[in-house]
């Protein structure tokens, strides 16, 4: 099992998964990053049965959304820059970890994308629903279809009822805020 934190989450991958923070690459924050004028991450990536799941978290239960960018295009441009990222470091990447992930990440056979949103479950008007993932799932699917075209939008209690998906989620015992 794999372990990995994201701000107030913990996500721990089954056994038989390659799992790894993206955006904690040693190649994404020398090279990638700071490419072409600026690149984003997604930040896990999952490699498991044939396919590699990207994985963007976002947590709105306590603090809220800012950013102008539209929702969907963020994502949209996370996915792009991760597939760009990975390509180059197949080849390039000075650390051998980095390099044999994403060569596994881009040889398997499907690729799939995976918003894991978390949001108050009991919206009030200080801290409402940021986004209402039905439409979230439809702007995503008309965003990535050449990349997925059946992304979803899960939060830690619907992640249960979507058993291709070899993660749990729990609240992280080392999360200092």
């Amino acid at each position: 099992m794999t372990p990995l934190d994201e701000g107030r989450l913990t996500f721990t991958f089954s056994g038989d998964s390659l799992a790894t923070q993206y955006d904690d690459w040693t190649f994404y924050k020398s090279h990638i990053q700071s490419a072409w004028g600026g690149c984003k991450a997604i930040d896990f990536i999952c490699v498991h049965q044939r396919q590699t799941w990207l994985i963007e978290v976002k947590d709105y239960r306590i603090d809220r959304r800012t950013k102008i960018l539209d929702f969907g295009d963020e994502i949209a441009l996370k996915v792009r820059d991760t597939l760009a990222g990975l390509a180059a470091a197949r080849c390039n990447a000075n650390d051998a970890d980095e390099r044999r992930m994403a060569g596994e990440a881009l040889q398997c056979k499907k690729l799939r994308v995976v918003l894991h949103l978390e949001q108050p479950r009991n919206p009030s008007k200080l801290f409402p629903q940021v986004i209402d993932p039905s439409k979230m799932t439809q702007k995503l699917k008309q965003k990535l279809k050449a990349v997925d075209a059946h992304p979803r939008v899960v939060d830690k209690h619907s992640l249960k009822s979507n058993p291709d998906m070899c993660w749990s989620v729990d609240e992280s015992s080392s999360y200092k805020h």
